[in-house]
């Protein structure tokens, strides 16, 4: 039998199906957030497929602040840390990418929070509208519900090749929903 040091995060490994208590430990958790942060942020938004009533999930709550400055992203960093939100990584090694600064909460995984920038980048704008799309569209809701437990059944560690597996998925909705933004080209996908 082979070893491994990589332990699975049980929360990754699983799609659930909905349950409307997601939305609760948003708002407690979103109150948190708002109760530390005050000022510092624009916004707070419940993102992800726990956003979506009727939506299949991991149980895992999505959110994303928007900072008026990525440049002031960093001074959110610390304080976060006090809520259990530790974060080791630069943006661009967390992420793959310079839109967001991406933290994890507990072990499993409880949630995700984003840091997204109210001058730079579009991932909180996707987010939305992918959401929104979803809340809107049931056969839209259901037929992800069924590719997010088809990915799981194939790649168990809920992560590259889960997420890998949705992208086109995603990037189609954002299409058919007519997103347009500088900072993002929908036409690479």
């Amino acid at each position: 039998m082979e070893t491994t040091d990589v332990q699975l995060d049980a929360a990754h490994a699983e799609v659930r199906e909905y349950d409307p208590q997601w939305v609760l430990r948003y708002q407690e958790e979103a109150q948190r957030i708002k109760d530390l942060l005050g000022d510092k942020i624009v916004k707070i938004e419940h993102i992800g497929s726990t956003a979506v009533p009727g939506l299949a999930s991991k149980p895992i709550i999505d959110m994303a602040v928007l900072a008026p400055s990525w440049k002031g992203a960093n001074d959110l960093i610390e304080p976060l840390a006090t809520l259990g939100y530790p974060f080791d990584l630069p943006a661009h090694e967390a992420t793959g990418g310079t839109e967001r600064h991406l933290f994890r909460k507990g072990n499993p995984t409880e949630s995700h929070l984003s840091i997204a920038y109210a001058d730079r980048g579009s991932f909180l704008e996707r987010q939305i509208l992918f959401r929104d799309y979803l809340r809107a569209h049931d056969d839209a809701r259901d037929a992800y519900a069924q590719l997010k437990k088809d990915s799981i059944k194939r790649d168990p560690t809920g992560k590259s090749g889960y997420i890998g597996a949705k992208t086109d998925f995603v990037m189609g909705i954002l299409k058919k929903a007519g997103f347009q933004n500088p900072w993002f080209d929908l036409s690479k996908h």
